[in-house]
């Protein structure tokens, strides 16, 4: 006789619902228990009485179970996994039961006393309080039982784990961490400088002391490893755990993106190893900004330069704002690719158009803005490379100057509202070639300005972490291929932010900008290039001048000792918010800037040779700025 395949499927069912019957069984004897000691309670532990009544706690067993049952099926209890609940899903069971008490209480009272369906007051509320207690328990013990609050069932040795930071974001990871079956993780406790918070527990886990005691508590616990649970973690905090975690030899990782936490969407898996943007720019600034919110909320946004590292944070930061449409504008191909997957894969619910286009290219641009009428621009499109700029003046000339005005000029003309140019702090007292037409580019927004509808603003700011072509990219590939990491000058020093706050006081500059202002960014405190390679050969593992050297190039064409961050009071005026100002330099007439940019294009589109260029631009910019 042959077997079907499919013939231990009814034995499989039928265990399947065992187990889905297991948790009604469990509350209908705790519900039992619960009603027994309510009326024990109720009549004193007099047992004869008790045993008169035993037919009419029965009925009401009966009674009160479904009820029960009822309510807690209807709040979702039974859609829980047990060894999964916490203590967001508490007031589940705290709804279920109340509700069922506060509905049968004024039903009982006015029943006369012989009516077989009446309960005490007293004994409706005290089954509440027990069936409450007895189902919260049970699930919690059944859930230690089951490995949850554990170091889990996975394979490979126990790591125990230290948290730095017991706020929100500890307490999601911690959670995380005691849901987590697939790693062995024991989670030792936590470090907080809170003074409130000393000796606290956190779903019972003890905050064993404060940051100086981090060094202490690695050594005495066997730590295998530090998580910083904090997303905006003090820079100086962050330089202080990576410092100990090296002289204990252990591994620090920190939490995600701020975004990524406010949507709960932190895992073990998720948790990322400390990087030198970390060190840089923790500092978040403003992380809900309403005005700017406001600003771009149902609005059409283009962003020119959307492949490069500002263009896409950009980007990625309007989308969160809830715009319109958002166009992406590159003329890289693969840049915007990256972009556009990135986009795509975050963003479901905004329109995104991607358009592989220059955004000099005058009638293409023109197409493009009569096409999708966007009412906000964002212009991060321009050569920024200091040494290759020096090569290559024409190509700044044309894509940072004129490149500018052309676009500038289309959206007035097809009635933009706001425009925004991305500037740098190299543009202050410049000396390069890039710096230079930076600084032109600035003058020709604020010509534009007032000229028609369109208000024209610029922003400045400083090196951004990571960025392509800068120096943090290349000093992790000279640390990966086993050095040396090189440095121009000892005493090279550059200010520095992190795209996401960069962009972050862009947009909340940009909603604010009346017209023809250029926004300064207060970037804190410089730091020298080489005491940023020294972090990065740290964090990798390794000692500076000793595993990884260090060596010295010399100062290339167009750069600079120190960068220049020009917000005093004689230069510049605070506005609401502490880290953005605007400079007060001269703002020159309409028909100046028509002369510049016509010398500019003859010179750079001619037979001239760089020289000449370089000469124009620093002669145009010691024009342009001197005082009226």
């Amino acid at each position: 006789m042959s077997t079907s395949p499919d013939s231990g499927l009814p034995r499989k069912h039928a265990a399947e619902r065992m187990c889905a019957a297991a948790p009604f069984a469990a509350d209908l004897s705790i519900m039992a228990v619960a009603l027994f000691a309510a009326y024990a309670l109720r009549y004193n532990f007099d047992w004869p009485r008790i045993h008169v009544e035993a037919a009419r706690i029965g009925l009401h067993f009966a009674m009160l179970a479904s009820l029960q049952i009822a309510a807690l099926a209807a709040f979702g209890c039974y859609r829980l996994i047990w060894r999964f609940i916490g203590v967001d899903d508490v007031p589940r069971f705290v709804y279920a039961v109340g509700l069922v008490a506060l509905v049968l209480i004024p039903v009982m009272a006015p029943l006369p006393a012989g009516v077989s369906i009446r309960m005490p007051v007293g004994v409706v509320i005290l089954n509440g309080v027990f069936v409450l207690g007895g189902l919260l328990l049970f699930r919690s013990f059944w859930r230690i039982a089951s490995g949850a609050d554990g170091a889990g069932r996975g394979r490979g040795p126990l790591r125990r784990v230290l948290l730095v930071g017991a706020g929100a974001t500890g307490n999601q990871v911690l959670r995380e961490m005691l849901q987590h079956q697939s790693r062995r993780i024991r989670v030792i406790g936590f470090v907080d400088d809170a003074p409130a918070k000393q000796r606290a527990l956190l779903q019972g886990v003890r905050v064993l002391g404060t940051v100086d005691r981090l060094d202490e508590l690695v050594i005495r616990h066997a730590v295998d490893e530090v998580i910083v649970t904090m997303v905006r973690a003090p820079r100086e905090l962050i330089e202080r755990v990576t410092a100990c975690c090296e002289r204990c030899g252990v591994p620090v990782r920190i939490v995600p993106d701020y975004y990524e936490v406010i949507t709960g969407s932190v895992t073990v898996n998720r948790l990322r190893e400390m990087d030198i943007t970390d060190l840089l720019g923790r500092a978040e600034g403003v992380l809900d900004d309403p005005a700017a919110r406001a600003f771009f909320s149902g609005k059409r946004v283009l962003v020119t330069g959307a492949g490069g590292t500002i263009g896409a944070e950009l980007a990625r930061q309007v989308t969160r704002m809830g715009p319109a449409h958002v166009v992406l504008i590159e003329r890289a191909e693969n840049a915007l690719y990256e972009i556009e997957r990135d986009m795509r894969s975050g963003t479901r619910d905004i329109p995104i158009t991607t358009i592989l286009a220059d955004a000099g290219d005058t009638a293409r641009m023109d197409a493009v803005l009569a096409c999708h009428r966007p009412h906000i621009i964002l212009h991060a499109a321009a050569h920024k490379h200091v040494p290759l700029m020096e090569a290559n003046p024409g190509e700044a000339v044309r894509n940072n100057v004129l490149a500018t005005r052309r676009l500038g000029l289309l959206a007035s003309q097809h009635q933009v509202q706001s425009f925004l140019l991305i500037s740098t702090d190299k543009a202050v007292h410049p000396v390069s070639v890039m710096g230079g037409s930076k600084r032109l580019a600035e003058h020709v927004i604020q010509a534009l300005n007032g000229a028609s509808a369109t208000r024209f603003c610029a922003v400045r700011f400083g090196n951004v972490l990571g960025s392509s072509g800068s120096v943090v990219p290349l000093f992790r590939e000279q640390i990966k291929a086993g050095g040396p990491v090189t440095v121009t000058h000892p005493d090279m020093a550059r200010y520095f932010m992190t795209p996401r706050e960069a962009v972050r006081l862009v947009l909340h500059a940009t909603a604010r900008a009346a017209g023809g202002e250029i926004f300064v960014l207060d970037m804190g405190a410089p730091v020298k290039i080489r005491d940023l390679a020294e972090m990065m050969i740290r964090l990798s593992g390794l000692r500076p001048h000793e595993d990884i050297a260090i060596t010295y190039t010399g100062i290339r064409p167009g750069e600079k000792v120190h960068e220049e961050l020009d917000i005093s009071d004689t230069t510049a005026d605070k506005t609401d918010h502490a880290r953005v100002f605007v400079g007060k330099g001269p703002r020159r007439p309409a028909f100046e800037i028509e002369r510049m940019c016509a010398d500019l294009e003859q010179v750079a589109s001619g037979l001239a040779d760089d020289d000449a260029i370089r000469t124009a631009i620093l002669k145009w910019v010691a024009t342009l700025d001197q005082q009226f």
